[in-house]
């Protein structure tokens, strides 16, 4: 079994999830991803929110907001991803960058359109009140 450990920023506006979703890919996650050597999970959010959506997120105001764990999409099957959540304020306008083609603000209607981890999310959003 095979893993993958990932950082993911929840940015949540008016009962809905900002969401990307990457270049060939079918489903929406929350925008993050992967550490470089030697990052802290501050230093990853930072530098992947500013690669896939061109906002600087303020370091000062990052609070964690879960830890969710499942199959990793478009992975052979028993292959987890880990993804660290943390919410925190931004400065900026997200537009999709890099490998980001896309990015939409998601309700909990849209649940089938992102990551099992994403559902994981989802349904922890909307449990406490915070996605409609």
């Amino acid at each position: 079994m095979s893993e993958i450990d990932k950082v993911a920023w929840i940015r949540v506006r008016d009962g809905r999830i900002l969401a990307a979703r990457s270049r060939g890919k079918d489903k929406f996650y929350p925008p993050g991803g992967k550490r470089e050597p030697g990052e802290t999970d501050a230093e990853t959010l930072i530098r992947e929110i500013r690669e896939e959506l061109g906002v600087e997120i303020d370091a000062a105001t990052i609070t964690p907001a879960g830890k969710f764990e499942g199959q990793a999409h478009g992975h052979a099957e028993g292959t987890l991803v880990h993804t660290t959540a943390y919410s925190a304020d931004y400065r900026g306008t997200p537009r999709a960058c890099a490998e980001i083609e896309e990015i939409a603000w998601l309700g909990y209607a849209d649940r089938p359109r992102v990551s099992l981890v994403a559902q994981l999310v989802f349904d922890h959003l909307h449990e406490t009140g915070k996605l409609r």
